[in-house]
């Protein structure tokens, strides 16, 4: 409930109602507030029970819309497209097949081009090359 109000905005409330209400009705205040949420609470959950026993199973079909609304608060559109147009592949140009090596020994001797000594996940595969006269393939989607 209180997720966006901190510390602060509470103390400024609290010296704002000392204030306002003085020291003598300052505890009587607060203890009607705090009974008021707790009705409040009691309320919404009795309301929410009640539905879910009139509703049956429907109820929660009807809760799942309204938690995957819930989740938008934190939807990354960046990540939902990268997602959508790479399937969730994590390496979509297989770059990390390549990583500077071409499956041989690096210029230090070593397995990498970094010097770790880890070789690659995987290698694609390599096209065959062109035979002479032979024309290569074109894309018209990439002119």
């Amino acid at each position: 409930m209180f997720d966006s109000v901190g510390w602060g905005e509470i103390l400024v409330l609290i010296v704002a109602g000392l204030f306002i209400l003085g020291p003598e009705r300052l505890p009587e205040a607060a203890s009607w507030m705090a009974k008021s949420v707790r009705k409040v609470r009691e309320f919404a959950t009795g309301a929410k029970e009640q539905l879910r026993e009139e509703m049956g199973p429907e109820f929660d079909q009807l809760r799942k819309p309204l938690e995957d609304l819930r989740g938008l608060r934190n939807f990354d559109p960046k990540r939902v497209v990268t997602q959508h147009l790479f399937d969730g592949d994590s390496d979509p140009l297989g770059l990390s097949a390549f990583n500077g090596s071409n499956g041989s020994n690096g210029a230090n001797g070593s397995n990498g081009a970094n010097g770790s000594g880890v070789k690659p996940q995987s290698i694609a595969p390599q096209a065959e090359p062109l035979k002479p006269g032979e024309r290569p393939p074109v894309d018209p989607d990439a002119t």
